[in-house]
């Protein structure tokens, strides 16, 4: 028996599970296979009754309550751009322990939503660029920046440029420049590449008398991206030193309904067993 379970790092904010909840209904929608939501961490936290009065339950438990129930195989559909350290790391880890009490249980793991590897795929950058139309009537050539949260590992950051590169093509007759940033970073010269960070691009002369468009690299609303969030603070921040400049950002790329058509194929590649991020195959008969 096979469960199928879409995703996401989690968040504190109902918003996150809200939307994630949306998107796997409409996966299971477009597929035909039953697809429920499932956040790593956090989600399970909020009350109730501000999830519709259905409690957010995170993957580990769920995991563990579907083993027991017979459940043989796990199919996990990241809502991640790239392979963050909560896929390769934390995931891995925390259903390694569901294993050892229940080794019947077969883990695959899908590739998240960008795979730079693979031949050209537009469809997330034509969906930035059309987020980006949408805020730009009456604007012309606004300065676009493509800011993330930042990571500690360059291979997610990488997949923020990579996306760069793309909108800066799609966008190339209607922004005067397409840039890039992060909202945050660690401390240290390991993490330069995360540089620049928002704050400062705000601010410098580049863009200090601008219109700027923030296109928002973000999945769904949280207390980074969300309304009153650290990036709403730091546009208002940027904003009030310099009078000139005006900022305005996009939706999240989860709130945009074509982000859809990229989870389809990612699950109907993982199902005819095409190259998945993780796979944790069963180890045995279940000794429970």
């Amino acid at each position: 028996m096979r469960k199928i379970l879409l995703v996401d790092n989690g968040s504190l904010r109902p918003q996150a599970t809200l939307n994630l909840r949306r998107l796997a209904h409409a996966l299971s929608q477009a597929t035909g296979e039953t697809v429920e939501a499932a956040s790593l961490l956090h989600s399970f936290k909020i009350p109730p009754e501000e999830l519709e009065g259905h409690k957010a339950v995170t993957l580990g438990p769920l995991a563990e309550r579907y083993a027991a129930q017979g459940v043989t195989e796990l199919l996990i559909l990241p809502f991640f751009f790239g392979p963050s350290q909560a896929l390769t790391h934390y995931l891995p880890e925390r259903l390694a322990e569901v294993q050892a009490s229940y080794p019947q249980l077969n883990v695959k793991v899908a590739l998240p939503l960008v795979d730079s590897q693979a031949t050209v795929d537009l469809r997330l950058a034509q969906l930035l660029a059309d987020n980006v139309r949408e805020r730009s009537a009456g604007l012309s050539h606004p300065k676009v920046v493509l800011v993330d949260h930042g990571s500690p590992i360059p291979e997610v950051t990488a997949v923020r440029n990579y996306l760069a590169g793309q909108l800066s093509v799609l966008l190339a007759d209607e922004a005067s420049c397409v840039t890039f940033a992060s909202m945050e970073r660690r401390d240290g010269d390991a993490y330069r590449f995360n540089e620049p960070l928002l704050e400062d691009l705000l601010a410098s002369p580049t863009l200090a008398h601008s219109n700027v468009i923030l296109s928002m690299l973000f999945l769904s609303p949280g207390r980074h991206a969300g309304e009153g969030g650290d990036i709403a603070e730091i546009c208002e921040q940027a904003m009030s030193c310099s009078p000139d400049l005006s900022v305005t950002t996009t939706r999240l790329v989860g709130e945009n309904d074509a982000i859809v058509d990229i989870l389809v194929t990612r699950l109907q590649q993982a199902l005819a067993g095409e190259p998945l991020l993780i796979e944790l195959p069963a180890t045995g008969a279940d000794i429970t």
